[in-house]
């Protein structure tokens, strides 16, 4: 999961921080997965094509919505972009929520990211209009915009 994330951010995230934050970043999320899944918080999958780990999803309960799930992070590998392996991983992930009760879910994702948000909208979810700052650490608050779907 390490490497998927390490690698999505990558090819994804690079234009938005100053290269010294940006490579301690990366190197962060190579090895931030094992302490995260040790916690037991939230549900991990994991999507693999030919045997190679090319996609996660890590969701749960939203801390900020009752009764939601929030998905607090979705990752594919650029060597999976294009495949599938991403549109299968968030059915099965939307299936697996859906199965344990939720009605609605919701996902923050970098407003100058427009393949994620593409992917997102092509995936069911809605805009639902708030906005918010976040800083991933480096002191300066990058735009991220909120989807969400609600399950009929």
């Amino acid at each position: 999961m390490g490497e998927i994330h390490a690698e999505s951010w990558r090819a994804a995230y690079a234009p938005f921080f100053a290269p010294e934050f940006f490579a301690e970043a990366v190197r962060r999320r190579r090895g931030r997965w094992r302490g995260v899944l040790a916690e037991d918080k939230g549900t991990a999958m994991l999507a693999a094509s030919d045997g190679r780990p090319l996609a996660f999803s890590y969701f749960g309960s939203s801390p900020t919505r009752l009764e939601s799930a929030e998905i607090f992070g979705f990752y594919g590998h650029p060597d999976g972009w294009g495949s599938g392996v991403a549109n299968a991983l968030v059915t099965a992930s939307l299936h697996r929520i859906r199965e344990k009760g939720f009605r609605r879910v919701h996902l923050w994702t970098l407003r100058d990211t427009p393949q994620s948000r593409r992917f997102y909208a092509k995936s069911g979810f809605v805009e639902s209009g708030a906005a918010r700052g976040h800083d991933f650490g480096d002191g300066n608050l990058i735009e991220q915009v909120e989807y969400e779907l609600i399950f009929r």
